[in-house]
């Protein structure tokens, strides 16, 4: 029998919740020309993408990454490879499917997506962006940077952080990625990589906490 998932610290819960809702952008669902999954650890992104694709929101799907390390253990073939064979085990047509194989980071996930598209003539005005939940704000912001001219909605499974963080099965994993996401939103638009984000001091005052606390293990160091 497995041991049951630790749950979040009740020291740095409201910290940790503070950090999960806002970077949920709440975007409202609407059909879009193309749904791009981005690659990662998380399996329910390619889940997410299908029920999607079923819902009739977008007629084609683009799986996009190759591995990082964190995920090449996981998904030894590449992020997207794995992605398109949960899409294909969960009756997607191969037809609906592309795969963009080299991103290794989210610029490059929307940098070669849109290479891709314009290789095969596809013409595409408005894409359905699937992440992980606390990946939504920082992939819209370097969406909206690289390819502007982009309708972009954002998506993730609809989720409470508890159950995301049963489902994930590593309650510190989380909380870091979380605070990883949230210096990333600032830092890059400070470098250039995305469009600027109001942060709210209660963001921030959330972020220096769980940093003290030792959630550092996904902080960039320059």
């Amino acid at each position: 029998m497995n041991a049951p998932t630790p749950a979040i610290p009740e020291r740095v819960r409201a910290d940790v919740q503070s950090l999960w809702d806002y970077h949920d952008l709440h975007h409202e669902l609407r059909p879009c020309d193309v749904g791009v999954g981005l690659g990662g650890h998380d399996l329910g992104v390619a889940d997410h993408v299908v029920d999607l694709y079923r819902g009739g929101y977008f007629p084609l799907i683009v799986f996009t990454g190759a591995n990082a390390p964190t995920t090449v253990e996981r998904f030894p073939r590449g992020e997207a490879v794995h992605y398109r064979e949960r899409a294909l085990e969960r009756g997607v047509p191969d037809s609906a499917i592309a795969v963009e194989p080299r991103a290794t980071n989210t610029a490059e996930n929307i940098e070669y997506t849109r290479e891709f598209l314009a290789a095969k003539g596809i013409r595409c005005e408005s894409m359905l962006l699937v992440s992980r939940p606390y990946q939504q704000r920082r992939a819209f912001a370097t969406a909206r940077k690289i390819w502007p001219e982009v309708k972009i909605v954002c998506s993730s499974q609809r989720l409470p952080l508890d159950e995301y963080v049963r489902l994930i099965g590593d309650v510190d994993r989380v909380i870091n990625m979380l605070v990883g996401d949230t210096q990333r939103v600032e830092l890059y638009a400070e470098k250039g990589f995305a469009i600027p984000q109001e942060v709210p001091p209660e963001v921030n005052e959330a972020y220096a906490h769980l940093v003290e606390a030792g959630y550092t293990t996904r902080l960039v160091h320059d």
